[in-house]
């Protein structure tokens, strides 16, 4: 397993180091600049600004100096607000792990409760009235739906203040993060579900007189758990990427409002520091979720 690991994090500093090369040089392709904007600096002040920041050097030699800061741990300062950017990303990623840790956490755990109840109860209401919402949850972006949940509970409604600046209300934020990825996993859990049910060791371990109960959490919800931990790694890639907007959608200063808000003012190094995390975090996700399946299953090999 150590020799697989070594692979996949050798694969994942490639993976990473490719996206860093495709992201500075499509942002430096966008026409335009940090500093062009309705109230634009003059022209000696623009120069300054871009000399300071390494702007006013050819693309390749930016490029090669932002790659030389980068393995000093230098992520530099934001254009736009003068911040340590390193220290921005942090604070900001603490609002954001906390709204994305409550969805996936929200999403595995109902996700496996309902999927496995669908399963159950296949052909039944209750496998029905599951399916049915799941069907709808699958088919609206986070974005969308995070709209509709703050039209009807915030304007319409009044259940939840649109902001608060005293405290934060994660609860719409959370749902609508966690229904796309808890839908997908009741269906998975179910498929995999009906899949285990019908095995020759079920059969067996029903044959031999154990409580249903037992067969069913010990034996076939185990197995049954494969697939999910499998989707895991992209459910967490989702919920990010998905966050990005939902934040800016129900104003919570996380992560994801300060990328968009970067984008927007074209804010390079924020851009290029923001993409990096990303990347990064999820190649580790992913390599960890890899992993957790020898802890589920003995019998998969990484040979």
């Amino acid at each position: 397993m150590w020799k697989y690991a070594l692979k996949r994090i050798l694969l994942a500093i490639v993976t990473v180091f490719i996206i860093i090369i495709i992201t500075f040089f499509a942002m430096n392709a966008i026409p335009g600049g940090p500093f062009e904007s309705e109230k634009a600096p003059e022209p000696s002040v623009r120069k300054a600004l871009e000399a300071r920041y390494n702007l006013d050097k050819p693309i390749g030699e930016q490029f090669l100096i932002y790659v030389g800061n980068l393995l000093q741990g230098d992520f530099g300062i934001s254009l736009k607000t003068g911040r340590d950017i390193a220290t921005t990303i942090w604070t900001s990623f603490a609002i954001s792990a906390r709204l994305g840790g409550m969805a996936a956490a929200a999403a595995v755990v109902v996700g496996v409760i309902l999927g496995s109840l669908a399963a159950l109860s296949r052909n039944k209401w209750p496998d029905r009235v599951i399916i049915f919402f799941t069907t709808l949850f699958v088919s609206v972006p986070s974005f969308v739906l995070a709209t509709i949940l703050l039209l009807v509970f915030c304007l319409q409604l009044n259940w939840f203040p649109v902001w608060d600046a005293s405290t934060t209300s994660y609860f719409l934020p959370v749902l609508a993060l966690a229904l796309y990825p808890m839908s997908y996993i009741i269906r998975l859990t179910k498929s995999s579900m009906l899949d285990v049910l019908g095995q020759d060791y079920i059969r067996t371990a029903r044959s031999k007189g154990l409580k249903e109960r037992i067969v069913i959490f010990k034996h076939a919800l185990r197995n049954a758990l494969i697939p999910v931990i499998t989707y895991v790694g992209p459910m967490l890639a989702y919920i990010l990427t998905g966050s990005l907007v939902v934040e800016t959608v129900f104003t919570i200063g996380g992560l994801g409002s300060k990328f968009v808000t970067s984008i927007a003012h074209r804010d390079y190094p924020m851009i290029m520091a923001t993409t990096i995390f990303l990347a990064t975090l999820m190649v580790v996700m992913t390599l960890l979720s890899d992993l957790i399946y020898k802890a589920v299953d003995p019998q998969i090999s990484f040979d």
